[in-house]
Protein backbone atom coordinates (compact mmCIF):
# COMPACT_ATOMS: atom_id res chain seq x y z
CA UNK A 1 0.00 0.00 0.00
CA UNK A 2 0.95 3.67 -0.34
CA UNK A 3 0.82 4.75 3.33
CA UNK A 4 0.73 8.46 4.20
CA UNK A 5 2.47 8.19 7.57
CA UNK A 6 4.56 11.39 7.52
CA UNK A 7 2.08 13.82 9.15
CA UNK A 8 2.50 15.66 12.45
CA UNK A 9 -0.42 18.09 12.05
CA UNK A 10 -2.96 15.47 10.96
CA UNK A 11 -4.01 12.22 12.60
CA UNK A 12 -6.77 9.63 12.26
CA UNK A 13 -7.51 9.01 15.93
CA UNK A 14 -10.07 6.23 15.54
CA UNK A 15 -12.49 4.67 13.07
CA UNK A 16 -15.65 2.60 13.18
CA UNK A 17 -19.42 2.48 12.75
CA UNK A 18 -19.10 4.12 9.35
CA UNK A 19 -17.18 7.15 10.61
CA UNK A 20 -13.66 8.47 11.25
CA UNK A 21 -12.36 10.72 14.02
CA UNK A 22 -9.58 13.03 12.85
CA UNK A 23 -7.28 15.65 14.32
CA UNK A 24 -6.57 18.58 12.00
CA UNK A 25 -3.98 20.56 13.91
CA UNK A 26 -5.75 21.16 17.24
CA UNK A 27 -9.27 20.69 15.80
CA UNK A 28 -11.00 17.31 16.06
CA UNK A 29 -13.62 16.45 13.42
CA UNK A 30 -15.94 13.47 13.04
CA UNK A 31 -16.87 12.59 9.45
CA UNK A 32 -18.61 9.72 7.65
CA UNK A 33 -16.55 6.97 6.04
CA UNK A 34 -18.63 4.04 4.76
CA UNK A 35 -15.67 1.64 4.60
CA UNK A 36 -15.18 1.62 8.37
CA UNK A 37 -17.66 -1.21 8.94
CA UNK A 38 -16.11 -2.38 12.24
CA UNK A 39 -16.93 -1.15 15.78
CA UNK A 40 -14.98 1.78 17.19
CA UNK A 41 -11.71 0.78 18.86
CA UNK A 42 -11.68 3.70 21.33
CA UNK A 43 -15.31 4.79 21.97
CA UNK A 44 -14.23 7.14 24.75
CA UNK A 45 -12.40 9.38 22.26
CA UNK A 46 -15.41 10.34 20.18
CA UNK A 47 -16.82 12.81 22.69
CA UNK A 48 -13.84 15.06 21.89
CA UNK A 49 -15.18 15.86 18.41
CA UNK A 50 -15.59 19.62 18.02
CA UNK A 51 -17.67 19.28 14.85
CA UNK A 52 -19.63 16.33 13.44
CA UNK A 53 -20.86 15.91 9.87
CA UNK A 54 -24.28 14.24 9.65
CA UNK A 55 -25.38 12.73 6.36
CA UNK A 56 -28.89 13.40 5.10
CA UNK A 57 -31.08 10.62 3.69
CA UNK A 58 -31.82 12.99 0.79
CA UNK A 59 -28.12 13.36 -0.01
CA UNK A 60 -25.50 15.75 1.28
CA UNK A 61 -25.64 16.65 4.94
CA UNK A 62 -24.82 19.27 7.57
CA UNK A 63 -22.21 20.07 10.18
CA UNK A 64 -23.05 20.11 13.87
CA UNK A 65 -20.59 22.47 15.58
CA UNK A 66 -20.10 21.54 19.22
CA UNK A 67 -17.44 24.19 19.69
CA UNK A 68 -16.83 27.50 17.97
CA UNK A 69 -14.25 26.87 15.27
CA UNK A 70 -12.18 29.35 13.29
CA UNK A 71 -13.48 30.11 9.81
CA UNK A 72 -10.31 28.45 8.55
CA UNK A 73 -7.00 27.34 10.03
CA UNK A 74 -3.70 25.90 8.83
CA UNK A 75 -2.12 22.48 8.98
CA UNK A 76 1.43 21.64 7.97
CA UNK A 77 3.08 18.71 6.23
CA UNK A 78 6.83 19.01 6.40
CA UNK A 79 7.65 22.38 4.77
CA UNK A 80 4.16 22.97 3.34
CA UNK A 81 1.16 24.70 4.92
CA UNK A 82 -2.49 24.46 3.89
CA UNK A 83 -5.71 26.23 4.80
CA UNK A 84 -8.49 23.87 5.89
CA UNK A 85 -12.11 24.43 6.88
CA UNK A 86 -15.31 22.35 7.04
CA UNK A 87 -17.23 22.64 3.76
CA UNK A 88 -20.84 21.84 2.91
CA UNK A 89 -19.90 18.52 1.33
CA UNK A 90 -18.12 17.11 4.44
CA UNK A 91 -14.66 17.86 2.98
CA UNK A 92 -12.04 20.13 4.51
CA UNK A 93 -10.12 21.20 1.40
CA UNK A 94 -7.34 18.66 1.81
CA UNK A 95 -6.91 14.92 1.27
CA UNK A 96 -4.08 14.05 3.69
CA UNK A 97 -3.54 10.57 2.23
CA UNK A 98 -2.14 12.28 -0.86
CA UNK A 99 1.01 13.12 1.09
CA UNK A 100 2.32 9.71 0.04
CA UNK A 101 2.11 10.83 -3.60
CA UNK A 102 3.50 14.30 -2.88
CA UNK A 103 6.71 12.79 -1.50
CA UNK A 104 7.05 10.42 -4.46
CA UNK A 105 6.71 13.28 -6.97
CA UNK A 106 9.02 15.57 -5.02
CA UNK A 107 11.71 12.89 -4.96
CA UNK A 108 11.52 12.35 -8.73
CA UNK A 109 11.64 16.10 -9.39
CA UNK A 110 14.62 16.67 -7.09
CA UNK A 111 16.54 13.63 -8.34
CA UNK A 112 16.17 14.83 -11.94
CA UNK A 113 18.38 17.87 -11.15
CA UNK A 114 16.42 19.77 -13.80
CA UNK A 115 15.23 23.35 -13.40
CA UNK A 116 12.89 23.48 -16.40
CA UNK A 117 10.30 20.86 -15.40
CA UNK A 118 6.70 21.53 -16.38
CA UNK A 119 3.96 19.67 -14.51
CA UNK A 120 0.23 19.52 -15.34
CA UNK A 121 -2.20 19.04 -12.45
CA UNK A 122 -5.71 18.19 -13.71
CA UNK A 123 -8.65 18.44 -11.30
CA UNK A 124 -6.17 20.29 -9.11
CA UNK A 125 -8.62 21.11 -6.28
CA UNK A 126 -7.00 23.28 -3.57
CA UNK A 127 -3.46 22.64 -4.76
CA UNK A 128 -1.85 20.05 -2.48
CA UNK A 129 -0.01 18.31 -5.32
CA UNK A 130 0.63 21.64 -7.05
CA UNK A 131 2.39 23.09 -4.02
CA UNK A 132 4.37 19.90 -3.48
CA UNK A 133 5.75 19.99 -7.02
CA UNK A 134 6.50 23.72 -7.01
CA UNK A 135 8.30 23.45 -3.66
CA UNK A 136 10.50 20.75 -5.23
CA UNK A 137 11.49 23.10 -8.07
CA UNK A 138 8.95 22.54 -10.88
CA UNK A 139 6.55 24.85 -12.70
CA UNK A 140 2.91 23.70 -12.42
CA UNK A 141 -0.13 24.36 -14.59
CA UNK A 142 -3.07 23.90 -12.23
CA UNK A 143 -6.45 23.14 -13.84
CA UNK A 144 -9.84 22.91 -12.15
CA UNK A 145 -13.33 23.69 -13.42
CA UNK A 146 -14.37 25.20 -10.06
CA UNK A 147 -13.29 28.83 -9.71
CA UNK A 148 -13.60 28.65 -5.92
CA UNK A 149 -11.18 25.74 -5.70
CA UNK A 150 -8.60 27.51 -7.85
CA UNK A 151 -8.91 30.56 -5.59
CA UNK A 152 -8.34 28.36 -2.54
CA UNK A 153 -5.25 26.89 -4.23
CA UNK A 154 -3.95 30.42 -4.89
CA UNK A 155 -4.40 31.27 -1.22
CA UNK A 156 -2.43 28.15 -0.27
CA UNK A 157 0.33 29.22 -2.66
CA UNK A 158 0.50 32.66 -1.02
CA UNK A 159 0.53 31.05 2.42
CA UNK A 160 3.72 29.19 1.44
CA UNK A 161 5.42 32.25 -0.11
CA UNK A 162 6.11 30.36 -3.32
CA UNK A 163 7.04 32.40 -6.44
CA UNK A 164 4.06 33.44 -8.58
CA UNK A 165 6.09 32.68 -11.70
CA UNK A 166 6.02 28.96 -10.81
CA UNK A 167 2.24 28.69 -11.23
CA UNK A 168 -0.22 28.86 -14.09
CA UNK A 169 -3.85 28.89 -12.90
CA UNK A 170 -6.57 27.66 -15.28
CA UNK A 171 -10.34 27.53 -14.60
CA UNK A 172 -11.58 25.09 -17.25
CA UNK A 173 -12.88 21.58 -17.88
CA UNK A 174 -9.88 19.20 -17.73
CA UNK A 175 -10.53 17.31 -20.97
CA UNK A 176 -11.16 20.49 -22.96
CA UNK A 177 -7.92 21.95 -21.67
CA UNK A 178 -6.01 18.78 -22.57
CA UNK A 179 -7.44 18.82 -26.10
CA UNK A 180 -6.40 22.46 -26.56
CA UNK A 181 -2.88 21.75 -25.30
CA UNK A 182 -2.55 18.88 -27.79
CA UNK A 183 -3.50 21.21 -30.65
CA UNK A 184 -0.98 23.77 -29.41
CA UNK A 185 1.80 21.18 -29.28
CA UNK A 186 2.52 21.77 -25.61
CA UNK A 187 4.14 19.02 -23.51
CA UNK A 188 4.70 18.35 -19.81
CA UNK A 189 7.27 16.41 -17.82
CA UNK A 190 4.72 15.14 -15.31
CA UNK A 191 0.94 14.78 -15.24
CA UNK A 192 -1.34 14.42 -12.21
CA UNK A 193 -5.05 13.69 -12.37
CA UNK A 194 -7.60 13.24 -9.61
CA UNK A 195 -10.89 12.90 -11.53
CA UNK A 196 -14.27 12.68 -9.76
CA UNK A 197 -16.36 9.52 -9.75
CA UNK A 198 -19.35 11.42 -11.07
CA UNK A 199 -20.05 14.96 -12.15
CA UNK A 200 -21.52 17.31 -14.73
CA UNK A 201 -19.64 19.47 -17.18
CA UNK A 202 -20.31 23.18 -17.82
CA UNK A 203 -22.84 22.26 -20.52
CA UNK A 204 -24.64 19.70 -18.38
CA UNK A 205 -22.63 16.76 -19.75
CA UNK A 206 -22.61 13.74 -17.45
CA UNK A 207 -19.20 12.48 -16.34
CA UNK A 208 -18.84 8.90 -15.09
CA UNK A 209 -15.33 7.79 -14.28
CA UNK A 210 -15.72 4.27 -15.66
CA UNK A 211 -16.90 5.67 -19.00
CA UNK A 212 -14.50 8.59 -19.35
CA UNK A 213 -11.20 7.70 -17.69
CA UNK A 214 -9.66 5.71 -20.55
CA UNK A 215 -10.25 8.53 -23.02
CA UNK A 216 -8.93 11.16 -20.62
CA UNK A 217 -5.73 9.23 -19.87
CA UNK A 218 -5.25 8.45 -23.57
CA UNK A 219 -5.49 12.14 -24.46
CA UNK A 220 -3.38 13.37 -21.54
CA UNK A 221 -0.64 10.84 -22.34
CA UNK A 222 -0.11 12.68 -25.63
CA UNK A 223 1.12 15.66 -23.59
CA UNK A 224 4.04 13.80 -22.01
CA UNK A 225 7.44 15.04 -23.09
CA UNK A 226 10.17 12.70 -24.28
CA UNK A 227 11.94 13.24 -20.94
CA UNK A 228 8.80 12.83 -18.82
CA UNK A 229 9.25 11.82 -15.18
CA UNK A 230 5.84 10.63 -13.99
CA UNK A 231 2.10 10.21 -14.53
CA UNK A 232 -0.21 9.87 -11.51
CA UNK A 233 -3.89 8.81 -11.49
CA UNK A 234 -5.94 8.91 -8.30
CA UNK A 235 -9.33 7.26 -7.87
CA UNK A 236 -11.80 7.46 -5.00
CA UNK A 237 -14.48 5.47 -6.81
CA UNK A 238 -15.77 2.63 -4.61
CA UNK A 239 -15.10 -0.74 -6.23
CA UNK A 240 -12.53 0.68 -8.67
CA UNK A 241 -9.48 -1.52 -8.11
CA UNK A 242 -5.92 -0.19 -8.13
CA UNK A 243 -5.02 -2.62 -10.91
CA UNK A 244 -7.43 -0.81 -13.25
CA UNK A 245 -5.24 2.28 -13.00
CA UNK A 246 -2.08 0.24 -13.50
CA UNK A 247 -3.56 -1.39 -16.61
CA UNK A 248 -4.35 2.02 -18.12
CA UNK A 249 -0.82 3.26 -17.54
CA UNK A 250 0.67 0.02 -18.87
CA UNK A 251 -1.38 0.13 -22.08
CA UNK A 252 -1.20 3.85 -22.79
CA UNK A 253 2.23 5.03 -21.58
CA UNK A 254 4.71 2.14 -21.43
CA UNK A 255 4.66 1.39 -25.19
CA UNK A 256 5.73 4.97 -25.94
CA UNK A 257 7.83 5.99 -22.95
CA UNK A 258 9.00 2.76 -21.34
CA UNK A 259 9.54 3.00 -17.62
CA UNK A 260 7.43 1.19 -15.04
CA UNK A 261 3.77 1.31 -13.96
CA UNK A 262 2.52 0.23 -10.55
CA UNK A 263 -0.50 0.79 -8.32
CA UNK A 264 -1.53 0.36 -4.72
CA UNK A 265 -4.29 1.14 -2.28
CA UNK A 266 -3.84 4.57 -0.68
CA UNK A 267 -4.10 4.47 3.13
CA UNK A 268 -3.71 6.47 6.33
CA UNK A 269 -2.49 4.99 9.62
CA UNK A 270 -5.03 4.96 12.47
CA UNK A 271 -3.63 5.74 15.90
CA UNK A 272 -5.98 3.34 17.67
CA UNK A 273 -5.03 0.52 15.29
CA UNK A 274 -5.12 -0.54 11.66
CA UNK A 275 -5.22 1.63 8.56
CA UNK A 276 -7.93 3.66 6.84
CA UNK A 277 -8.41 2.83 3.14
CA UNK A 278 -8.62 6.04 1.07
CA UNK A 279 -8.88 5.00 -2.58
CA UNK A 280 -6.18 3.98 -5.01
CA UNK A 281 -3.29 5.50 -6.94
CA UNK A 282 -1.70 4.38 -10.18
CA UNK A 283 1.84 5.62 -10.81
CA UNK A 284 4.03 5.60 -13.90
CA UNK A 285 7.62 6.76 -13.73
CA UNK A 286 10.53 6.91 -16.12
CA UNK A 287 12.93 3.99 -16.29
Amino acid sequence: MFLADTWDDYEVLDTGNGEKLERWGSVILQRPDPQTIWPRYRPELWGKAQAVYHRSERGGGDWEFRRTLPEKWTVSHKELQFYVRPTGFKHTGLFPEQAANWLWMQRLIQESHRHDLRILNLFGYTGGATLACVSAGAHVTHVDAAKGMVQWAKENALLNHLPESSFRWIVEDALRFVEREIRRGHVYDGIIMDPPSYGRGPGGEVWKLENELYGLVSSAAQLLSEQALFFLINSYTTGFQASVLENLLTRLILPVHGGVAFSEELCLPVTSGGVLPCGASGRWQHG
